[in-house]
């Protein structure tokens, strides 16, 4: 008996030891896992080639979005990183901040291959110059631009390029960045969530090829995103952080209504506009009041 409690602290100290051990594992494990839906989302969301960045990334695989969508806002931000750093640069220059914005706007179009863009530009082809569902659907996948394409797309960049330049003026080009960064993530963020929230609209589109995200991936999506929005809950005001995350929240629902009585659902091309617009919507909330 006395052997045996002799033994049983010896034993409690193995056993913390262990669950200690089996955490720290599980974590790394958890940190592995996030880098590697990292690169792939940024792989799929931008022209930037990475190489494998741990043994569970592999570059060559299809990407599984019911999972690797937790990551889209981190690899928002990443994505996003070349523009803010020429942002940084120049701001600190006597270059017109207009100047700086259009610059700006040229190297995040370069890195994402304008593939957002042409989503919306899509949307608004189909939705306003179609009459029925499936004429509408055929629009969207037609290569070609239109009149309304082509007028959403100025409108989006010359409002991409006015709100930026705003944001250089009134903030410190370091923490103007910052606050780009955050809106890059966050319309990511607000992208996976309408992905989950509506139905395809092509039973052989984007997410029959590559999965659908699911609630969980979802929720892990916004807590990706906090800590990234950080910058935004100390840069700005309440009232300016409210309305930032209310606009932006209200632009993405909004796309995802229009998408679903006009297509029934959402579409690569319609992702891509809800990014542009919770992103502008992003800009435009943070402008709004002191």
């Amino acid at each position: 008996m006395s052997s045996e409690t002799d033994q049983g602290p010896d034993s409690q100290v193995k056993s913390r030891s262990k669950k200690t051990r089996d955490r720290n594992q599980a974590a790394l494990r958890g940190l592995t896992e996030l880098a590697a839906d990292t690169a792939a989302c940024v792989r799929f969301f931008s022209r930037l080639s990475l190489p494998a960045v741990n043994a569970l990334d592999n570059p060559m695989a299809p990407p599984d979005f019911v999972r690797i969508a937790r990551a889209a806002p981190l690899a928002g931000a990443i994505i996003a990183l070349p523009a803010a750093g020429v942002g940084v640069a120049l701001g600190f220059t006597q270059l017109p901040l207009l100047v700086v914005a259009i610059l700006l706007t040229a190297v995040l179009a370069a890195t994402t291959g304008a593939l957002h863009e042409d989503g919306l530009s899509d949307v608004a082809d189909g939705f306003f110059g179609g009459a029925t569902r499936e004429r509408r659907l055929d629009i969207m996948k037609d290569s070609r631009i239109g009149a309304f394409g082509a007028l959403a797309m100025m409108i989006s960049l010359l409002l991409r390029v006015a709100l930026l330049a705003a944001l250089w003026q009134r903030f410190d080009p370091a923490d103007a960045a910052l606050l780009f960064l955050a809106g890059e993530a966050f319309s990511r963020t607000l992208l996976v969530w309408q992905w989950q929230c509506l139905p395809s609209a092509r039973p052989g589109g984007l997410g029959a090829h590559f999965g659908k995200p699911s609630r969980k991936t979802v929720l892990q999506a916004f807590l990706v995103t906090l800590p990234l929005l950080l910058p935004a809950a100390l840069l700005l005001s309440l009232p300016a952080l409210l309305l930032t995350v209310l606009v932006a929240f209200s632009a993405a629902y909004a796309t995802g209504r229009l998408a679903l009585s006009k297509i029934g659902g959402t579409t690569g091309d319609v992702l891509g506009a809800v990014q542009q617009l919770s992103g502008l919507g992003f800009l435009t909330g943070m402008l709004m009041v002191p």
